[in-house]
């Protein structure tokens, strides 16, 4: 006989469920990754997700939820995008957070938004930038933006007035 009261159960409790259901369960911190590498790669290559997704048998939707992080990419999945979007499957994972760095309950944080390289502005400039065939005109915009970021630090340009007539697209320079 067993120690247990009447109605209760040796078997462990079952974990607390969420309340509001199960769509509202913030991504795991490595799916949100996982998927913020895949766009980046997809909008890098000029790929659209309908391409994407035509290329995967897929939807652009879920291609859409990928790379959200709102539904995880399985190991086969994850083989096919690496193959599509030549590159190889750990490239999915650089820069991912530790292990067990998911500030408790594997919650996302968005600090992922926050990072330069995951914006379509940036990945634009790159993949713009290697489409100039001429190697000396591709160095001397990586100088120019050198240079014009040096400026925002420099105190003695920093302070520019936009109206000065070298700033402005119709003075001597424009």
């Amino acid at each position: 006989m067993s120690d247990t009261p009447p109605g209760a159960s040796d078997e462990p409790a079952m974990p607390a469920r969420n309340p509001l259901g199960p769509k509202f369960t913030a991504p795991n911190p490595i799916d949100i990754h996982v998927g913020s590498r895949l766009r980046q790669r997809r909008t890098l290559l000029g790929m659209s997700q309908e391409r994407l997704g035509d290329l995967l048998g897929l939807t652009f939707q879920q291609i859409q939820k990928y790379e959200r992080g709102t539904n995880r990419v399985g190991a086969s999945r994850l083989y096919e995008l690496s193959v599509i979007l030549q590159v190889p499957v750990g490239h999915f994972f650089e820069g991912a957070p530790p292990l067990g760095d998911t500030h408790g309950f594997g919650v996302a944080e968005d600090s992922d938004y926050d990072d330069p390289m995951t914006r379509r502005e940036t990945l634009d400039l790159i993949r713009n930038y290697y489409q100039i065939r001429d190697v000396g005109v591709r160095r001397r915009i990586l100088d120019l933006t050198r240079s014009l970021a040096g400026q925002a630090d420099d105190p003695e340009t920093a302070g520019l007035d936009d109206s000065a007539p070298h700033n402005r697209p119709d003075g001597p320079l424009g």
